[in-house]
């Protein structure tokens, strides 16, 4: 591995930086505490002094992906120039895209490897999930304007959620060649997806 010329004034961001580099491009299985130290020239002991062990590490990714994440896929939900319903279906393709152009690092935020990492970090359920209560209350204000139909928006918002994981993992998975026809079945998808929500 060719070693970069880190700042090593701020190690810390520099490994974040070199682990989030290497899941881009790798399975974060590979990710070993070696990798930084090879990539930045250090000794073990200079990690250990950031990360005690690799979930320590892994956990410090899942944060800044889940950062990263909700600042890729939410900015329609906060942009009031769109109509309800293109603020879901733009966030939808975000989702959808953030997911092919992050294949590993989509997989680790949301997969079961190190599930028990993550929810030490985060539950839907909690404010901190900023991208799950930023769909939540577009539901919701959806639900006062009269344009979908009262339920639990909490349901919904996993209907939702649920919908766009479940595509997202087709794709970046491979399964079926669902990338192929995915423009016209995503179309398909969330007008299917909407006939559930909108209020008659």
């Amino acid at each position: 591995m060719i070693k970069h010329d880190y700042h090593h004034g701020n190690l810390k961001e520099d490994f974040i930086t070199i682990a989030m580099d290497f899941i881009a491009k790798e399975d974060v299985q590979k990710l070993t505490l070696k990798v930084l130290s090879d990539a930045t020239g250090t000794s073990r002991s200079a990690i250990y002094k950031h990360f005690k062990n690799k979930d320590a590490l892994i956990e410090t990714i899942i944060e800044n992906g889940f950062d990263k994440f909700d600042a890729e896929t939410t900015q329609y939900l906060h942009d009031e120039s769109k109509t309800l319903i293109d603020k879901f279906y733009l966030t939808g393709k975000l989702y959808i895209e953030f997911a092919k152009r992050n294949p590993n690092l989509y997989r680790l935020l949301f997969g079961k490897k190190y599930a028990y990492i993550r929810e030490k970090l985060l539950s839907i359920k909690d404010e901190d999930c900023s991208g799950f209560a930023a769909l939540q209350k577009t539901i919701e204000d959806g639900q006062k304007q009269g344009i979908l139909k009262k339920d639990d928006s909490y349901k919904q918002a996993i209907v939702i959620w649920a919908t766009m994981h479940g595509i997202s993992s087709l794709i970046i998975d491979g399964f079926m060649d669902v990338e192929e026809i995915y423009e016209d079945m995503y179309d398909t998808l969330f007008e299917t997806l909407l006939s559930g929500l909108v209020a008659n």
